[in-house]
C-alpha cells in the first residue's frame, strides 16, 4: 500500500472509529493493517507531519504512535528516510495475539471490516479473551481442582432421583425463585447489600449483568465512566453497545474524577470499589460517599462490580457501595466464577426495586435463561453452609500461594521490583520499569510456557499506561509456582539487564498504575 493511499485509508477509518483517544485509535488502525497483511513488509508509512495534517491531530500524537510501533518491532525508522513496516512472520505474532488488544488471529482474516458491522469491528479490534485460561500465572481464575465435587454431586444426585421436571424448563423471569431469596439473604449477611429477592436478577455472570445494564439504562452515544485502568471486558461491552467509554484515573483511594470530568456527567459509572481491577486498591469511605452524592446529584447510575471481595488476606472488606446507597442509584453485580468455578456460569445483578421487573423481563427476553438444575443445587449448597465453608478453606489455600509467589519475587529481584495489589483477590501485579515493554515480556514468557497478562493493555489511554505483569496465583500450587517463576524471572531479567545497559533508571521500577 502506497503511503498516500495508506493516508487516505487511515482517514476513512480513523474518523469512523469512535470517540476514543486519537493515540489509541491511530495505533490500533496501523497495528490492524500490519497484522492483517494490508501493509506488507517494506511499506512506507506517511510522514508524521503529513498524517497529522490529514487527520487533524497533533504531530506529537503521530510521533508517539510511530515510536511505540518501532519499540514493539512493527516498524523501523531510517534517519531522514521515513518509517517502514518490518518483516514480521506470522509464527511470531500468533502467541502474542491472545494478549495484544489488536486483531490478527486466524479467525478474523480477510479485508478489514468485511461483512462486519461497526460494532463487530469495535469488538474484534480490542480482544482481551485468551485461548489459555489456566496455568501459571493466568490472573483471575480460581483453582477448579478445589471445587467441592463430592458435596455438589450428592445434592445433584438427590435432585435427579426426585425427578426435577420443573427445573428442566426455561427459568421464570428473574431466575429460580428460591435461589434469588437465598442470594438476597447471603449478600445482606456478608456484604451488607440491601435487597429483596425480587431485586436479585439471575445472570450467567458479571459480563451479562453489565451487558443488560447498558442496554436498559443507556442510549447510543451516552458516556460511561470506567476506571483507568479497568478490566478489558467492561470497556468492550460499553463500546460495542454504541456508548462512549470515558477513562477516569484511579489513585490509592479509588476512582477520582477531576473537575472537568464532573462537568460532563455520564449516564453510567462502572466501578469495582472493594478490589479495583487490576490494581487492587480499595475505594475509601470518603470516595464512596463522594461518588454516591455525585450520582444522586446528576441522576446517573452506578454499577458496582464486586467480582472477588471474598478473598481478602488479613483484613475485612468494607461494606458494599450498594449498602450505603439511599437514593437507589446503585446496581450490584456478582458471580460465583471466582468462589466456585467459572464453568458454572451463574451470576446475579441486584437492581433498585423500581427497575426489578424491567430487568427480570429483559433478561428473560434477551437470553432465555434456563440452567435451573444448577440453580437448585447452588441454592441448597449455600443454604446448608457449604459455600461459606468452601470460601474459608480456599481463602487459606490462596493466601499460602500468594505468600509463595511474593517470596519468589523477593528471592529473584529483592527490592528492585514492586509488588502491587497483593492484599486481596486472585492475582498481584509485578511492576516493571516503564522502559520495559510488558507486552513483549508476556509474549516471550508465553513461548517458555508461562502465561501472564500485560498491565499496559488495561489502559484505555495508552499514552499514560504503566508497565507491569498481572500474575495469578490462585490456580497454581506452590510446587507449580516456583519453577514457573524461575522461568519468568529469566525472561524479565533479560529486559532489566538490557535496560541497564542502555542507561535505564532504577527509579522507574517504583512507578505503579496510580497517579
Amino acid at each position: 500500500m502506497k503511503a498516500f493511499i495508506l493516508s487516505e485509508w487511515l482517514q476513512q477509518y480513523f474518523f469512523s472509529s469512535g470517540d476514543g483517544p486519537a493515540y489509541s485509535r491511530l495505533y490500533d488502525l496501523i497495528c490492524r493493517a500490519i497484522l492483517e497483511g494490508h501493509l506488507a513488509a517494506g511499506a512506507r508509512l506517511p510522514s508524521s507531519r503529513g498524517l497529522a495534517a490529514d487527520l487533524g491531530i497533533a504531530r506529537n500524537t503521530v510521533l508517539q504512535v510511530y515510536e511505540q510501533l518501532t519499540e514493539e518491532g512493527y516498524v523501523h525508522a531510517g534517519v531522514g528516510r521515513g518509517t517502514y513496516v518490518e518483516d514480521i512472520s506470522q509464527d511470531l505474532l500468533q502467541p502474542a495475539a491472545s494478549f495484544r488488544e489488536t486483531p490478527g488471529t486466524a479467525e478474523h482474516k480477510g479485508p478489514i471490516g468485511h461483512d462486519l458491522s461497526r460494532r463487530g469491528r469495535a469488538l474484534l479490534a480490542h480482544l482481551g479473551f485468551s485461548s489459555r485460561q489456566a496455568g501459571a500465572f493466568m490472573p483471575g481464575v480460581p483453582d477448579v481442582r478445589e471445587f467441592p465435587l463430592k458435596t455438589w454431586s450428592r445434592i445433584q444426585n438427590r435432585l435427579w432421583r426426585e425427578g426435577p421436571w420443573d427445573l428442566m424448563r426455561y427459568a421464570p423471569a428473574g431466575g429460580y425463585g428460591p435461589l434469588r431469596q437465598t442470594i438476597s439473604d447471603y449478600l445482606n449477611s456478608v456484604r451488607s447489600v440491601r435487597s429483596s429477592a425480587q431485586q436479585v436478577i439471575m445472570t450467567t455472570g458479571i459480563h451479562q449483568g453489565i451487558d443488560v445494564a447498558v442496554r436498559l439504562l443507556c442510549d447510543p452515544g451516552d458516556s460511561v465512566w470506567i476506571e483507568e485502568p479497568a478490566y478489558w471486558g467492561v470497556r468492550n461491552l460499553v463500546a460495542t453497545a454504541g456508548l462512549r467509554p470515558v477513562p477516569i484515573r484511579v489513585d490509592d483511594e479509588g476512582i477520582w474524577p477531576r473537575e472537568q470530568d464532573r462537568e460532563h456527567p455520564p449516564r453510567l459509572i462502572v466501578v469495582a470499589p472493594s478490589h479495583q481491577y487490576p490494581l487492587g486498591m480499595v475505594m475509601s469511605l470518603a470516595r464512596r460517599r463522594m461518588l454516591l452524592d455525585y450520582a444522586q446529584q446528576v441522576s446517573c447510575w452506578v454499577l458496582e462490580d464486586d467480582y472477588d471481595s471474598e478473598f481478602r488476606y488479613g483484613s475485612r472488606p468494607l461494606p458494599s457501595l450498594q449498602g450505603m446507597d439511599d437514593a437507589g442509584r446503585v446496581l450490584y453485580a456478582g458471580s460465583f466464577s471466582k468462589t466456585l468455578c467459572p464453568g458454572l456460569r451463574v451470576g446475579f445483578l441486584v437492581v433498585p426495586e423500581p427497575l426489578s421487573l424491567a430487568f427480570a423481563d429483559a433478561v428473560a427476553e434477551l437470553y432465555r435463561e434456563g440452567n435451573m438444575v444448577h440453580h437448585a443445587i447452588l441454592n441448597e449448597f449455600i443454604r446448608n453452609g457449604h459455600l461459606a465453608s468452601h470460601i474459608r478453606r480456599v481463602r487459606r489455600r490462596y493466601a499460602e500461594r500468594r505468600d509463595c509467589l511474593i517470596s519468589e519475587i523477593h528471592h529473584h529481584f529483592g527490592d528492585r521490583l514492586d509488588v502491587v495489589g497483593g492484599d486481596a483477590g486472585l492475582h498481584l501485579i509485578l511492576a516493571l520499569p516503564d522502559t520495559v515493554d510488558d507486552q513483549v515480556v508476556v509474549r516471550d514468557a508465553l513461548r517458555e510456557g508461562v502465561v501472564t497478562r500485560p498491565l499496559s493493555t488495561y489502559y484505555l489511554d495508552r499514552a499514560h499506561a504503566r508497565s507491569g505483569l498481572l500474575l495469578g496465583y490462585a490456580g497454581v500450587t506452590p510446587d507449580e509456582i516456583r519453577p514457573a517463576f524461575d522461568t519468568l524471572a529469566q525472561v524479565i531479567g533479560r529486559y532489566l539487564q538490557s535496560m541497564q545497559t542502555k542507561g535505564g533508571r532504577r527509579d522507574d521500577t517504583r512507578r505503579t498504575g496510580t497517579q
